[in-house]
Parts: structure tokens; C-alpha cells; sequence
């Protein structure tokens, strides 16, 4: 059982919208443990103050949200493999007296999969459509998992190629107009696009996924909606969908463990305590 009093936080700027701590708070009190999780606005201006005094405040570490990813990348003073690959952190705490920036996006990719589309690994090729932070995560999950076939597909080109170069072997990049040449022998379709979110295009589609074959399994890291337009479009087609929401809720587990000494499951009952919140907030 953890010490009681323990502290943790997540940042961001706003902050209003996090869903981290109803995730938080419902594992904080499913184990009895007498922590806080609190939501933070920090603005950039005051970031590195507020980094500067986590140990004088009490806290164990926290979460690191937009737009604080990338600067507490750089103001961590050891840092990750995950969070190294994929240049962000989201995850804080203090190891040998050191505050450590990890990333567990890419953890919460790969867990989100297993739980809802088990052997999603062996499925062939991997088309992931856009190229920014999210996109770091998922490719990097990709490659922990084995998959020597990933297919970046991009707006800008060059942002397609960046990630090709970064990731090395078993990564090309694409333009988005050939994303239907990619589809006819993949295996998993990931959208890490803003296209389908609330307010974002939602009507649109970033891929047509009648071009996949039957046994690929297509997953968009949104989750507002839970069910986007390419994962309807997707489940008529009869192929497997997954939603972005497990994505949300696996990440967090590592960082409960470092702060409050306990890993905590990804239940459904968590799962209906977090889609009754974006209910609330539609």
C-alpha cells in the first residue's frame, strides 16, 4: 500500500477538460489509498517554476499534457526510451533523486489493441494517416510490437518523411493521395488525424476503409466521439474497430504505479465512469 498523503498532478494549459483525474481519482479510491490527483493550469510562462518546486509541494509526479509535452521533454533530466523515440513526455516522476520524463502513449496504443482486437500483431501491414505527436507514439508501439510494414500517410510529405527517418527500417513515407494503394493489403488502419473529432471535420472521412481487406482491424485514437465517422464507416464494412478511449484510460496505468506504489486495472467499470463524463460534457 502506498504512504498516505502522496501527491500527483496533470498540467496542461487549459486544463478543464482532462479526463485524468475521474481516471485517477476512481483507482485512488478503488484502493483505498489517501492520495490526491489534481488538474493543474499551468501557462508555458510558469512552467519551469512549477517543475522546479514538485518536490517542495509534495508531489510524486504527474501527467503532462498539451502543451507542455515537448518543453517537459527537454526539462527532464533523464528521460525514457519511449519518451526519447518519440521526443515527448507525458509522464513524471523522481527516480535516484532525478526528475524522469517517460511517455506511455505508446504503452496505451498497444494495451488499448490487445484488450479489443487480441492478435491485432500478425496482421500484415500498418497504415498510420498523419505524422505528428500522436503518430510518434503509435509508430513506436508498432515497432516494440515486431511490425516491419508501417506506411506513414501525411498532408505535408515532408512530415511523413521525418517520422520515416527517425523510426529507420520497416517505415516509408506517403503522401495522403496514395493512401488507397496502401490499404489493399493491410492489416490495421490507425488515424492519428484530427479529422472525425467533435468539430473537426466530423463528417469527413481520412480513409475509405471498404479498400482494406476483411481481416483488418481499424482504430482511431479519437475518442469524442467514441464512435468516429471512419470507425462507423469501418464497422459496416464488418471489419473490427476499436475505439481511442482505451488508448486514454491504459496510459495512465504505469504512472498510478510509479507515484502511488499499485497498478491499477483498466475495468469497465472505469470505462463507464469515463463515457458517462464525455456524455456529460457533449
Amino acid at each position: 500500500m502506498a504512504e498516505p498523503g502522496k501527491r500527483a498532478f496533470v498540467i496542461g494549459h487549459p486544463i478543464a477538460h482532462s479526463r485524468s483525474p475521474k481516471i485517477h481519482g476512481h483507482w485512488l479510491a478503488a484502493h483505498g489509498i489517501a492520495g490526491s490527483y489534481e488538474a493543474i493550469d499551468v501557462a508555458p510562462a510558469d512552467l519551469s517554476a512549477f517543475l522546479a518546486g514538485l518536490r517542495g509541494n509534495g508531489f510524486s509526479g504527474g501527467n503532462v499534457t498539451l502543451p507542455h509535452k515537448e518543453a517537459v521533454f527537454a526539462g527532464a533530466g533523464r528521460r525514457d526510451e519511449a519518451a526519447e523515440l518519440i521526443g515527448a513526455v507525458n509522464t513524471l516522476w523522481f527516480e535516484d533523486g532525478l526528475l524522469t520524463g517517460g511517455n506511455t502513449d505508446a504503452y496505451g496504443f498497444a494495451a488499448n489493441l490487445d484488450e479489443y482486437a487480441p492478435g491485432w500483431t500478425g496482421n500484415g501491414a500498418a497504415v498510420v494517416l498523419g505524422a505528428g505527436g500522436a503518430a510518434r507514439a503509435v509508430i513506436h508501439a508498432l515497432k516494440t510490437r515486431g511490425a516491419n510494414n508501417i506506411r506513414i500517410a501525411n498532408r505535408t510529405l515532408a512530415r511523413a518523411e521525418e517520422l520515416r527517418d527517425r523510426f529507420g527500417a520497416g517505415v516509408t513515407a506517403h503522401p495522403l493521395e496514395a493512401v488507397p494503394e496502401l490499404l489493399g493489403d493491410a492489416g490495421l488502419l490507425v488515424n492519428t488525424t484530427s479529422v472525425g473529432m467533435a468539430g473537426k471535420g466530423k463528417e469527413e472521412l481520412p480513409a475509405d476503409p471498404a479498400l482494406l481487406p476483411a481481416h483488418a482491424v481499424v482504430t482511431d485514437i479519437v475518442y469524442v466521439p467514441l464512435e468516429t465517422p471512419l470507425l462507423a464507416a469501418a464497422r459496416a464494412c464488418g471489419l473490427k474497430t476499436v475505439d481511442g478511449l482505451g488508448m486514454l484510460l491504459h496510459q495512465a496505468v504505469p504512472g498510478f504505479e510509479r507515484w502511488f506504489g499499485v497498478r491499477p486495472r483498466v475495468t469497465p467499470e472505469l470505462r463507464a465512469l469515463v463515457v458517462a463524463d464525455l456524455g456529460a460534457a457533449a
